[in-house]
């Protein structure tokens, strides 16, 4: 299905566009360099119309003092990190309107301000890209829908570590939280629903 509708207040949601997770080997269907250059012409399109862009990273304590905890089947989750890893790519930065979220979890919403920073602005859908599609963009697709919000999902600029799992999300998980849509039909709808 094809993105429909734009809010008149909208934000865009870029997640884990960041140093370590955009330098990944392997990511698929999209490359980095492409899911990055898509997410910025939105970011650009969104600052143009006025709209929110929030820029989500990822980080954790050297220590691993603020993990999540729990047993998982899939091995501890501690580990180093290298120095920046988590730092927003240069092409998304240097806006200084932009919204900075920093999470330690998959999703964007748990133990953040992102609810409370979209609320205040008046914010009713988010129109989300990032890496990985099955995990960080997944997990806030979730929420964004559990939390009311409209949720759209540019599919072309998200990438994951395997196809199978950006497949899944986007044929079968996103289509039940929100509308999906290119990055060229979402600027298109933009610019149509600010005439």
């Amino acid at each position: 299905m094809a993105v429909t509708t734009l809010d008149p207040r909208t934000a865009l949601v870029v997640i884990d566009l960041q140093r370590g997770i955009v330098g990944a080997p392997n990511l698929t269907p999209n490359s980095p360099a492409d899911v990055v250059a898509r997410s910025v012409e939105l970011a650009d399109t969104f600052r143009e119309q006025g709209l929110p862009v929030v820029l989500v990273r990822v980080t954790a304590a050297a220590d691993g003092s603020d993990a999540a905890p729990g047993r998982i089947d899939g091995g501890s989750t501690s580990r180093t990190w290298p120095e920046g890893w988590d730092v927003v790519v240069d092409e998304l930065t240097g806006h200084p309107g932009d919204i900075v979220v920093t999470k330690r979890n998959w999703g964007a919403f748990y133990g953040t301000d992102l609810d409370l920073q979209l609320r205040r602005r008046g914010v009713t859908q988010i129109v989300l890209t990032g890496i990985a599609t099955s995990i960080g963009v997944e997990s806030t697709a979730r929420a964004a829908h559990e939390h009311g919000y409209h949720v759209t999902l540019a599919t072309d600029a998200m990438a994951d570590m395997n196809a199978d799992s950006h497949r899944n999300s986007v044929e079968r998980i996103f289509p039940r939280l929100g509308e999906t849509g290119t990055t060229a039909e979402i600027v298109e709808l933009l610019a149509k629903s600010r005439v």
